[in-house]
């Protein structure tokens, strides 16, 4: 199982497209520490669709509170880190993976950062760049542990229109 750990989310769209992407990727979403909106706000819901009825959302009010309820490899995604997320092994599908993202204005915090820097990833960018959109961030990083895992769980054709919808008409 894949989790998105958000740590202090500041941008209440970001998380209504992260919910929309976890639903869609069949994986959990965990938020950590203070939010500066509400889980009702309406860019969150416009954002998230439909999707965001009937998902659920674990919160935990520190990082000590998480690591002693939430057990699994933990990954810790910052522009700091010396190795990209495709370099890690995620495809056993049995493990569960807890994907850790900071907020927008200043990542996680770097003493975590420093005391787990094995297990923290960077998604590579151009050398000017100061960062990616979180909500896309995690879209990335989901998407390469799904394909390590063989989209476990995933539809691999299309269910809605039906497979061969391209080749009809």
């Amino acid at each position: 199982m894949n989790y998105v750990v958000l740590y202090e989310p500041e941008k209440p769209s970001n998380v209504g497209n992260i919910i929309r992407t976890c639903s869609a990727f069949n994986a959990r979403l965990i938020i950590i520490g203070n939010l500066t909106f509400e889980l009702s706000d309406k860019s969150l819901k416009r954002a998230g669709m439909d999707y965001f009825i009937g998902f659920k959302i674990k919160r935990y009010e520190t990082f000590d509170d998480f690591f002693t309820y939430e057990k699994g490899d933990y990954f810790y995604v910052t522009r700091y880190s010396e190795k990209t997320y495709s370099e890690f092994d995620l495809s056993d599908v049995r493990k569960t993976n807890y994907f850790l993202f900071g907020k927008e204005s200043s990542g996680l915090p770097k003493e975590l950062l420093k005391s787990n820097y094995e297990s923290c990833m960077r998604i590579p960018m151009a050398i000017d760049a100061r960062s990616l959109n979180l909500s896309n961030s995690v879209a990335i990083v989901l998407s390469e542990a799904l394909r390590q895992q063989d989209f476990f769980s995933l539809a691999k054709h299309e269910t809605i229109k039906g497979e061969d919808f391209l080749k009809n008409n």
